[in-house]
């Protein structure tokens, strides 16, 4: 039986590959253009991540001073929408609640 061990090759500082250079193009796709489209869509995921961030420590001093959180999303979802379909909201909304007996 043999006891020797497996060797794994790694390659020495002057085999080593850059990256640019293990981009290819594969069955018509550019691998340079879509590596540029991925590395454009990862910065701006990073981007998004840290405005969310942001937007949550908004929230948190908002509602350290006294605001009701959940009515300040509300208030910023309405703002999001242009007059009309915030208007056929609001008329929906007042037909159910008659419907149900709240108003």
């Amino acid at each position: 039986m043999d006891n020797s061990a497996a060797v794994t090759s790694f390659p020495s500082d002057n085999q080593e590959t850059s990256s640019e250079e293990s981009v290819k193009d594969v069955n018509g796709i550019g691998g340079q253009r879509l590596k540029a489209f991925i590395e454009r869509i990862e910065r701006l995921e990073e981007e998004k991540s840290a405005l969310a961030e942001d937007i949550k420590e908004i929230y948190a001093e908002a509602k350290s001073t006294g605001f009701d959180v959940k009515t300040i999303r509300k208030v910023v979802a309405l703002r999001k929408m242009d007059e009309e379909k915030r208007r056929e909201a609001d008329e929906l909304l007042d037909i159910y609640r008659t419907a149900i007996g709240l108003s």
